[in-house]
């Protein structure tokens, strides 16, 4: 670690000492990471040039967008690259939690039944299937969709068993496999894999869908890859590679990918509309970047959580675990840490580092939020950002760093901030 940052950003030595250490420490995690990150280059790589991707695929259209070689040729770069029969890649898709959304209501029918099989959902699908919220709003609840819910094992293990059992007759088993405000780990492949092993052994046919956020590219296969019918993941997260500004996709059998295609234009024109106006170049450049760009950010987080437990916090993953997503939990105890961490982060941002974050209600959240995220695209958590619920066990959850060097100041600023406050001792 270069001491000189001390004198750019005024850390107190102590922490730059135990931040050169944890570093360190993170060695060998940190060459594993980027042996992953090699292979899934190599892997987009490979799809780039099997799908002839060349400079026209980057124009863009406009109107009903017919014919748009581009936004075909990107189709199909993200099925190969995702172990996929198609893929709907779309700037059209606002957030992770709109592709999701769109891809339960292209799935579901009224009558159907959907089974969380890692328990309740992120806070904001609830509104989305109808477990929260008005009555009339519109939910899957409301469309007549019934709504099961396998619940985790204390230890944050899927209840395979369980899952055997609830998922007979119904039409889709439900799998996130990041944490979201829960201190459970988040789901490796070889977890999904069982989990879906136990889901067509009780029902050969269900439908396994899973949420992939944040999970793209931190391993060298994709849920697709172990039997997974579609996932879904947000553009501004990991598949982005922190260039996209906006947009989603619905990767997976072809049949449903065209089921949610329906939904998201209409019955009968699917995926053979949508202008991509001047898009198509930053989601093949954001895809391309993508593999390097998520292992600095879980360089970043698995630095942030060898450092804070040295501080004396308690953090998952660990820095030797072994990660199915891009974020480290970090249990800080009260409000106050909690928010002086967030503050710190937000101080190490290249955009809006004056600023100084506040919890407020959030959307689609039961509780008040804090959100520290200064980033060249608005809430792209690629990016180093750093938020949680003001809630018992005031834990911030952190994730992104498009390269290791912001991402590791950020973390260091974190604590520098904590250290001011009085709130952690050296």
């Amino acid at each position: 670690m270069n001491s000189k940052i001390s004198e750019i950003y005024n850390i107190d030595e102590r922490i730059m000492e135990l931040g050169e250490k944890a570093e360190k420490s993170c060695a060998e995690s940190f060459e594993r990471i980027s042996g992953t990150a090699e292979y899934n280059g190599a892997k987009v790589l490979k799809a780039f040039a099997d799908n002839r991707v060349s400079e026209p695929c980057f124009y863009g259209s406009t109107g009903y967008g017919y014919g748009d070689i581009g936004r075909e040729t990107l189709d199909k770069v993200y099925a190969q690259v995702l172990g996929a029969e198609d893929a709907l890649v779309r700037h059209n898709f606002v957030s992770g939690t709109h592709a999701l959304s769109v891809a339960l209501f292209g799935v579901l029918r009224k009558g159907d039944k959907i089974v969380s099989i890692t328990g309740k959902p992120y806070d904001t699908l609830e509104e989305v299937i109808g477990i929260s919220g008005e009555k009339g709003n519109g939910s899957l609840m409301d469309y007549g969709v019934e709504y099961g819910q396998v619940d985790l094992n204390e230890d944050g293990t899927a209840k395979l068993d369980e899952i055997t059992e609830a998922v007979k007759g119904a039409k889709v088993a439900y799998i996130q496999r990041s944490r979201g405000y829960s201190l459970r780990g988040a789901f490796t492949i070889d977890d999904i894999e069982k989990m879906i092993q136990s889901a067509r052994k009780g029902n050969p046919d269900v439908i396994v869908m899973v949420d992939n956020c944040y999970g793209e590219f931190v391993e060298d296969r994709e849920p697709t890859h172990v039997g997974a019918d579609v996932i879904i993941g947000s553009l501004i997260k990991n598949a982005g590679g922190g260039i996209a500004r906006t947009g989603g996709y619905i990767a997976g059998r072809a049949d449903l990918v065209e089921l949610c295609s329906y939904r998201l234009t209409c019955v009968g024109m699917g995926k053979e509309v949508g202008c991509t106006l001047d898009m198509n170049r930053e989601m093949f450049l954001g895809l391309f970047f993508a593999p390097d760009v998520t292992a600095n950010a879980i360089k970043t987080a698995t630095f942030a959580s060898e450092l804070f437990t040295m501080l004396g916090f308690e953090c998952s993953p660990s820095k030797d675990e072994k990660r199915g997503d891009i974020i480290t939990a970090v249990k800080l105890g009260d409000e106050e840490r909690l928010c002086a961490f967030c503050r710190g982060i937000q101080k190490g941002a290249p955009v809006d580092s004056f600023v100084t974050p506040e919890p407020w209600d959030m959307p689609g959240y039961n509780s008040q939020v804090i959100m520290a995220a200064g980033a060249f695209t608005m809430g792209a958590s690629i990016e180093l950002s750093a938020d949680a619920p003001i809630r018992e066990p005031y834990a911030v959850w952190m994730q992104g760093g498009i390269t290791y060097t912001s991402g590791k100041i950020g973390i260091m600023l974190a604590a520098q901030e904590m250290l001011e406050k009085g709130l952690i001792a050296l």
